[in-house]
């Protein structure tokens, strides 16, 4: 019965969208579509601190400029958003000026959201005036002098942000307008997976190309088949989505919390939709490199240690265990120009996410206690190499600054 219900209130809110019309704000069918959208745009990742109450803030944002907080946005009145008018809340949201005229900083993916219609982000806070008011000051401002800075966000806007609605291609078909919308707007894939310069402005001119991210590295997403997604299906980008994991990948890190907090609890319309978009990007990216030698003693050494080790999960000719152990030849993930997160998982471990769709979700152990860096730089650039993969060979230094910045956050408080 709760489905029909939210069923026919989604169908009642789309056709009062289409009239540029809403209901009062309290209504049933603006707060659901308020909820659906606040998952689209992943507000839980971010404002919702681990073991913490939903929304109430506190959550690191680990930036290369030092880590911000991200404030609580319950309706309590005097730590939250309760106070604030929805003008406010919407000029926050889209254009990245906070209470007070603040300036935000872009961790607080305004330069996505900003395309975000203002009838979905009145939506939104509608949604959040239902959540539990939860009395939590968050001092977001954690970064050093002169980054602490707000004013130089100003400058910052003036150079790397474009404020406007999006506005759908009529060239296009409906179907890709949405996949295009979520991608742009709601979902902000372009956070991760576009490169940053200097200052954190996003390279427009490699959008999707691939990004590293907190020690992750945020694939190619355009149409290249060694690097992106130009060998999967609109069938096979869904179902990552909807799972975590589809005959190529299997979803890791922030890509697992994306995928747990967000893409799995979207329709499959709205899937089918971002992936639709998706496979009409262009490819993007560097072009064939060149294998390292299957006769290079580190890729004998690293072969020795995936036959024993890995080839168990992934098996001996790499092509893994559809729905368990992702495939490591021929894939993208393993060819790209940073091997960050192939380094990360040798040495961490990694767990699958576990969705509705998917409720299994296999681990691969870690194997910093028994691998040297050496041994790990090794098997690394054996996986990026053989099976017909090509990519560039991983150093034992590199893998010791990975190990030492994974120590060193374990540390952490």
């Amino acid at each position: 019965m709760r489905c029909m219900l939210l069923g026919c209130a989604l169908v009642l809110f789309a056709s009062a969208a289409a009239r540029g019309q809403y209901p009062d704000k309290q209504a049933f069918e603006v707060i659901e579509h308020g909820r659906y959208m606040a998952t689209a745009a992943d507000c839980t990742a971010c404002h919702t601190a681990p073991g913490g109450k939903p929304f109430a803030g506190g959550g690191a944002l680990e930036t290369p400029f030092g880590t911000l907080l991200a404030p609580n946005i319950t309706p309590d009145i005097g730590t939250g958003i309760g106070g604030w008018t929805d003008d406010q809340f919407v000029e926050a949201v889209r254009t990245g000026i906070g209470h007070g005229g603040i300036h935000l900083y872009p961790a607080m993916p305004y330069t996505y959201y900003t395309k975000l219609t203002r009838e979905d982000v009145i939506a939104i806070r509608a949604y959040l005036d239902t959540v539990e008011p939860v009395g939590n000051l968050v001092q977001a401002n954690q970064l050093p002098f002169p980054f602490n800075q707000r004013e130089a966000m100003v400058g910052w806007n003036a150079l790397y942000f474009t404020p406007g609605e999006f506005k759908p291609d009529p060239g296009k078909p409906a179907e890709w307008n949405r996949g295009a919308y979520l991608v742009e707007a709601a979902e902000h894939c372009g956070l991760c997976h576009t490169p940053k310069n200097a200052m954190g402005g996003d390279e427009n001119s490699q959008a999707m190309q691939g990004s590293v991210l907190q020690n992750w590295y945020a694939p190619n997403l355009t149409g290249s088949r060694r690097l992106g997604i130009g060998d999967w299906t609109v069938d096979d980008i869904a179902l990552y989505l909807k799972t975590g994991r589809n005959s190529y990948d299997t979803a890791s890190g922030p890509m697992a919390d994306a995928v747990m907090h967000s893409t799995s609890h979207l329709t499959d319309a709205d899937l089918r939709a971002i992936a639709v978009y998706l496979k009409d990007l262009p490819p993007g990216g560097s072009g064939p490199a060149q294998p390292v030698s299957q006769q290079d003693p580190a890729m004998q050494q690293g072969q020795a240690i995936y036959n024993n080790r890995c080839a168990a999960c992934h098996t001996v000719a790499g092509i893994g265990i559809v729905a368990l152990f992702p495939r490591l030849s021929g894939t993208p993930l393993v060819q790209q120009s940073q091997a960050t997160s192939l380094i990360r998982v040798v040495l961490e471990g990694s767990r699958a996410v576990a969705t509705d769709a998917a409720p299994t979700g296999p681990a691969m152990p870690s194997f910093a206690w028994q691998l040297s860096d050496a041994d790990v730089a090794a098997v690394v650039t054996y996986i990026r190499n053989a099976w017909g993969n090509a990519a560039s060979a991983v150093s034992a230094g590199e893998v010791a600054n990975m190990r030492q910045t994974l120590h060193r956050d374990a540390q952490a408080p």
